[in-house]
């Protein structure tokens, strides 16, 4: 049976360690669709299998934590990454230390 690009998304996020991030582009790339970082942002904005799928893991190409959707926001997702020992910048993620390398 073939995966669509939506569960092709969630299997990847799903496998993002503890202390790393990807960006929407990253997992867009690997799914095999490099110019839908967009759709990323959508599914992870509509997960419906958090905490499974660690959606929190997921921040923009400049390490901007751009959008979270369960309750408290951005300021709870900060919080999420630097529990889990993600590295910051000033308000963005450090993504020379902490990005996934795949």
């Amino acid at each position: 049976m073939k995966t669509n690009f939506k569960e092709k998304i969630y299997s990847l996020t799903k496998l993002i360690p503890r202390g790393k991030v990807a960006t929407y582009g990253q997992l867009a790339k690997l799914a095999g669709h490099p110019k839908a970082a967009r759709a990323v942002g959508v599914f992870m904005k509509n997960n419906p299998h958090a905490p499974l799928v660690p959606c929190h893991r997921v921040v923009a190409s400049d390490g901007s934590l751009t959008g979270y959707s369960g309750r408290g926001g951005i300021d709870k997702k900060r919080q999420m990454l630097k529990d889990e020992g993600v590295s910051f910048n000033k308000e963005k993620v450090d993504l020379s230390t902490t990005s996934w390398k795949v």
